[in-house]
């Protein structure tokens, strides 16, 4: 595809029409010992949420509001992982590293809606933990399967609008001349700081997104987890704070795995370009996905169940047959 040509200003410059994505190295032999490693964990990522949905999903007694939300973040993570995975593993095996313009706005656009519909469903799982811990006898009257769908509807909702907010007027930014993002993903300051135009609005825009949605969601996970604090000191027994606890520490886990990174990645915008910025992406973006269901799982008696009474019926099942 030729570059178009345009107008800015007083002089003719050449409109971009794909980038260049360095990815994580340019040694071709580092490519192709990363290649079955990540190609690994995405089989592993997929297999492990797919699963999990699979399991919520064929078993009643794991029809609560709780599992519902981890199906959702499963799903969550399936898209978020298989916007940015795909392509980074075909740049290990290609010379010319070239993705379109529309491709990179729709890569960033699904990326960040993902991202930022986990952010707010991880905050809807805090409020989740509150109410149980807070109000275990009112909880399955505020909790009610109606509720939880309107919940996750919100999450999703706004990692869609707020995603379409960054994207569209970032992508419409003048883009001329240079066209290399060093990183393996179309991500947002990479991508505008290639821009010919003035990237003060777009910037604001990121920005604010980050702080309202980002931000506001650790919030209110900070406020859910200090009532949670409250609510275990005021009960007496310590087996019963003990096990309160205890529901809790999946999440929160996840949590700090998250949103530590991610701030990690952010919060330093002068160093977007530095080997560091990529490796912490790649764990934000690539192993959290994965990481999660087994966080979930290793310490959930529930799930254990489940996969034990699985395991005992497929030799049953393949008998009969």
């Amino acid at each position: 595809m030729a570059p178009s040509t345009s107008m800015e200003g007083d002089g003719n410059h050449t409109s971009v029409d794909m980038f260049i994505l360095l990815g994580l190295s340019d040694e071709k032999e580092l490519q192709l010992i990363l290649f079955p490693v990540f190609l690994g964990i995405y089989i592993v990522t997929l297999i492990w949420n797919l699963g999990f949905i699979i399991l919520v999903r064929i078993n009643s007694n794991l029809h609560t509001p709780m599992y519902l939300f981890l199906s959702s973040l499963s799903f969550i993570d399936i898209c978020y992982s298989s916007s940015i995975s795909p392509r980074m593993l075909s740049n290990f095996l290609r010379d010319e590293k070239t993705i379109s313009f529309m491709a990179c706005a729709t890569q960033y656009f699904v990326a960040a809606c993902m991202s930022l519909a986990e952010c707010c469903l991880l905050a809807t799982m805090a409020y989740d933990r509150y109410v149980a811990i807070g109000s275990p006898l009112q909880y399955s009257a505020i909790m009610v399967p109606g509720h939880c769908w309107k919940l996750i509807a919100v999450a999703y909702g706004t990692g869609f609008l707020s995603s379409l907010v960054e994207t569209v007027p970032c992508f419409h930014l003048f883009y001329c001349g240079l066209n290399i993002i060093q990183h393996f993903f179309c991500d947002i300051p990479q991508v505008i700081s290639l821009s010919c135009s003035n990237p003060f609005i777009c910037q604001m825009i990121v920005f604010l997104v980050a702080l309202f949605v980002g931000l506001g969601s650790l919030l209110v996970i900070l406020l859910s987890y200090g009532f949670i604090a409250v609510s275990i000191l005021k009960i007496s027994s310590v087996k019963g704070s003990t096990k309160a606890f205890n529901t809790c520490v999946s999440h929160l886990t996840a949590v700090i795995l998250y949103y530590g990174t991610a701030l990690s990645v952010y919060m330093h915008p002068g160093s977007k370009h530095s080997t560091k910025h990529k490796v912490l992406s790649v764990f934000y973006v690539i192993f959290v996905p994965m990481l999660n269901p087994l966080i979930y799982s290793l310490r959930n008696k529930d799930i254990k169940e489940v996969l034990r009474t699985v395991t005992k019926r497929s030799p049953l099942i393949l008998k009969k047959q």
